[in-house]
This record gives C-alpha cells, sequence and structure tokens, in this order.
C-alpha cells in the first residue's frame, strides 16, 4: 500500500436534483480477482479517507466481488456516501436483481441503481415501456431499496430520449477526450437544464488513451510496430501514441460532470489520477481541442471503440 498522501477532496457540486453534493471524483470500479481481498478493501478505504464521497459497483464487476467489497468497505462509515448499483440483465426480472445485489453488498438499499449499459434508443424504449425494466425498477424504489432510478448508456439518442423522459434522476456516459461529440454538445446541456445528475466514465478510454492496450488492460491483438532494446523504454511505457493521466483528467473535469468516475484499483492509480484531480485548472478552448486531437491519434489500432455508437458518419470528440 502506498504511503504517498492523498489530497483531501471536499463536497463541491449538487447531483442534479438528487439533494446530494458530491466530490468531483468518484471511486469507479476496483474488483480484480489477481489481488487479495483485503487490498482491494484498503485501497477503496483509502479513497474514502481522501474524501471522495461517489461509490459504482455493479454486479458484472468480477461477478459480484466489486459488490462484496464496496460492502465490506463502506461497515461502519455508509453515512454521507452514495451508493451506485447497476441492473446488469435488461431483459430479465429487475427485483431478484436488485435483492441479490443488495445481500452483496449487505446493505439494506444504496443510492441509485442504475440499467446498465444501455445501448441503442429502441432498446430505451423497450425498457422504458409499460411493465418494463424501468417500470420494474420504479417499484424497487418504491419499496426503499433505492433513493434514485436512472441509466448507464453508450447511445447519445438514448440518453436524449431518457432525460427528456423525466423518470430518470441521473444519466451516466462517457466523457472524455475521445467520445462521441454527442455526449458533450447535446446530452451534457440537456441534462442539466432538466435538473438530472450526471456521472461520467471512460476518463481514459478504458484505458485505451494511457497505454497500449485493446481496453481495461487487454494486450493488443497486433503488437506496435518497434523494438525496445536494452537502452529503451521502461516495461509498461508505451510504445504507441498516448496522454497522460493529467491530461485525462483536466480535459473530463474541464467539461463539468457532477462526478467523474474514475478506476483506481491500486494505490499507484489512485496516486496519479488525485492529485491530478487536486492540481486541476480548466484547459480553454484551443487546448480542448489540442488533447481531442492527441486523443485521437492514441485510440488508433487499439480496438473497437465500445462507448461510442456504431456510426461511422458521426466524428468522435
Amino acid at each position: 500500500m502506498s504511503t504517498t498522501p492523498l489530497p483531501r477532496f471536499t463536497p463541491r457540486r449538487a447531483l442534479g436534483r438528487t439533494g446530494f453534493t458530491a466530490t468531483a471524483v468518484g471511486i469507479g470500479d476496483l474488483a480484480d480477482r489477481t489481488v487479495p481481498r483485503e487490498e482491494l478493501v484498503a485501497t477503496l478505504a483509502r479513497a474514502l479517507d481522501a474524501g471522495l464521497n461517489v461509490i459504482d459497483t455493479a454486479p458484472g464487476y468480477e461477478d459480484g466481488l466489486s459488490e462484496e467489497v464496496v460492502g465490506e468497505a463502506l461497515r461502519g462509515r455508509r453515512e454521507g456516501v452514495f451508493v451506485i448499483d447497476k441492473v446488469d440483465e435488461l431483459d430479465a426480472p429487475v427485483a431478484p436483481q436488485v435483492e441479490a445485489s443488495l445481500r452483496r453488498l449487505g446493505l439494506p438499499s444504496v443510492d441509485l441503481f442504475a440499467l446498465h449499459a444501455v445501448k441503442s434508443l429502441a432498446q430505451w424504449e423497450e425498457l422504458a415501456r409499460p411493465g418494463g425494466a424501468l417500470a420494474q425498477l420504479e417499484a424497487c424504489v418504491a419499496k426503499g431499496q433505492a433513493r434514485f432510478k436512472g441509466i448507464s448508456c453508450h447511445h447519445p439518442d438514448a440518453l436524449v430520449a431518457a432525460v427528456r423522459s423525466g423518470r430518470c434522476d441521473v444519466v451516466m456516459f462517457p466523457l472524455g477526450p475521445f467520445v462521441d461529440a454527442r455526449y458533450v454538445e447535446q446530452v451534457l446541456p440537456l441534462a442539466r437544464a432538466h435538473g438530472v445528475g450526471v456521472v461520467s466514465f471512460k476518463t481514459f478510454g478504458a484505458g485505451k488513451l494511457l497505454g497500449d492496450t485493446e481496453g481495461y488492460g487487454r494486450p493488443l491483438q497486433a503488437r506496435p510496430r518497434g523494438k525496445v532494446g536494452s537502452g529503451g523504454a521502461a516495461p509498461g511505457t508505451p510504445l504507441l501514441p498516448h496522454l497522460s493521466v493529467a491530461e485525462c483528467v483536466r480535459y473530463t473535469l474541464t467539461l463539468e460532470p457532477d462526478v467523474m468516475l474514475m478506476g483506481m484499483g491500486f494505490p499507484n492509480e489512485q496516486d496519479a489520477a488525485l492529485h491530478a484531480a487536486s492540481a486541476f485548472q480548466p484547459l480553454d478552448a484551443a487546448g480542448m481541442r489540442a488533447v481531442r486531437e492527441r486523443a485521437h491519434a492514441a485510440i488508433q489500432g487499439k480496438g473497437a471503440v465500445w462507448w461510442n455508437p456504431p456510426s461511422p458518419d458521426v466524428a468522435a470528440g
């Protein structure tokens, strides 16, 4: 465990109409079955000690391990923390999924349940139909199993419809140096205008913007061209174009989501991410454009960009 002191974060922005004042940075998924459970819990506790007050989890993150770690880390310190969990199976009954998640967390309720990874406008319309998954989730909220409801989503059109429906308290979607421009130009201002909370993810493009990976640490199927000898790059140094943690964090915070989620599964990742957030100064328009251009180069050759809709006629970022 790193002994580097972390900066202290304080709540700064209302999370939509929820009445909760959130820190600029939230704690994303940190489950990893290759790491001892007690280390995962300690890493999460370290982020809470730094003042972060939003935690995101889901049953599909390492088959429930993430929820179990979150629940363990929150024992004795649940108050003042906004806990987000997800409904992963959108075509299955919602209530049993909610109940299973709460059992793994060891909590009677969470602050927000979100329908997870909505991929299209058509899927949103199916979820929002009478008796659909959203109505079932509303029934769980009415029972006190969550205070609020929303969606996480990978399609701007679905997000626009969800915000306009008035049925979502929070929407979760990609914001960062390489995302479909409609997330920034359409969804973000619409959510603000409707008082819907915005929780962002993909600050680092699933890691693609930081290194030579197809995402989440998976190696590239085709190795980057180039040769590293004994005097070359250190192990893990990217060979392909990439951005720094600080650039990605600064860009995303300049967009001003209510909360920017970041996966911080290891203390050294926390150090880099939280020190960058603490030192944040907004970029001007030229700076934002320069980061987008570098991100476009950094994403090339690293596989599918699944957080953008499959629309070849729509430019990213």
